[in-house]
């Protein structure tokens, strides 16, 4: 029987005046199309097609930050109020993740309190790298400590590293580089000692957490290959790495549920659509490979009752 009254923490707005600044910055959208049509109407009605309840929406890749600090701090605080205007509007079926002016890690520290304490957003989305640099370079060491104040939940997406675009590919980006973009950006939070230094935390994982859940097992063994890691034993890296949430966004087929089931309890596992840059049929189909599942009943309660335990505020009773 499909799911009803989902809810929906990986989506993603395109407002133009967002859409416009990255193509005057030279970026380009992930998918070949160009930029996906949004709107919140045009969400509202998919949301009801797929009987989505409520959605928590996050500015995907590039971010906000094309060069100027100054330009970047003004784009995510426009962000951030079209955010929280949504919610005002429809406050049982938006939520948000705020996006931050990284790399300026200043500016990032001041949106988060004014995103948080004064906006009442939901949470905080960052990109899993910024330029050269991943989220537990030593650099974001003050983002970290802000979020952990306010014991933020924090959705993890992937970027476009710059050195993957240096790579000769056949294959589009968001098919290889951003599942591993988002991998080394978990596992770095977990080598450094991040993820339990920043209790206070609950990071998501879009995308089933990239490659994570597949090479669990094999970054366990990194203190009896390398004494660098000496201090990573096994059992305390699988229970970091069980700490994070994933999102099924692209990512709900029977071998990533099969992973997940080996890395992390059926609590921390959450429904995505990544729409508008996937089709509603993606949502669909991440709908019917979780029912069809055998293991199905067992992740049931990633299409509403997970969410509701990190966005009590969604449940409108």
């Amino acid at each position: 029987m499909a799911p009803t009254k989902l809810i929906d923490v990986h989506a993603h707005i395109l407002p133009d005046y967002y859409t416009q600044a990255v193509t005057a910055s030279g970026r380009a959208p992930s998918i070949s199309a160009g930029f996906p049509r949004w709107s919140a109407q045009a969400q509202i009605e998919m949301m009801d097609r797929l009987e989505i309840s409520a959605t928590i929406n996050s500015i995907s890749q590039p971010g906000v930050h094309f060069g100027d600090d100054a330009a970047a701090r003004a784009l995510a605080r426009r962000c951030n109020e079209t955010f929280a205007e949504m919610a005002a509007g429809y406050p049982q079926r938006f939520g948000s993740f705020a996006v931050l002016p990284l790399p300026d890690v200043a500016g990032a520290v001041k949106e988060i309190e004014y995103a948080l304490a004064t906006l009442k957003l939901d949470g905080v989305g960052l990109l899993a790298s910024y330029g050269e640099a991943f989220l537990s370079d030593p650099e974001f060491v003050p983002v970290l400590e802000a979020l952990d104040h306010h014991g933020a939940t924090v959705f993890v997406h992937p970027n476009f590293h710059p050195r993957s675009r240096g790579i000769q590919k056949d294959l589009a980006g968001f098919l290889v580089e951003f599942p591993i973009d988002t991998t080394r950006a978990a596992l770095g939070l977990v080598f450094s000692g991040a993820v339990e230094r920043y209790a206070r935390i609950r990071f998501i994982l879009a995308h089933a957490g990239g490659a994570l859940p597949y090479l669990s097992w094999r970054v366990s063994l990194a203190s009896m290959i390398d004494q660098r890691y000496a201090a990573m034993t096994r059992e305390r890296v699988m229970a970091q790495i069980g700490r994070f949430y994933f999102d099924l966004a692209q990512a709900s087929g029977p071998q990533v549920l099969a992973c997940l089931n080996e890395i992390t309890t059926p609590d921390r596992i959450l429904f995505g659509s990544d729409w508008p840059y996937c089709d509603e049929k993606v949502g669909q189909a991440t709908v019917d490979a979780v029912v069809g599942n055998a293991q199905g009943p067992r992740f049931g309660g990633a299409f509403r009752e997970n969410a509701l335990a990190l966005f009590p505020r969604l449940r409108g009773e």
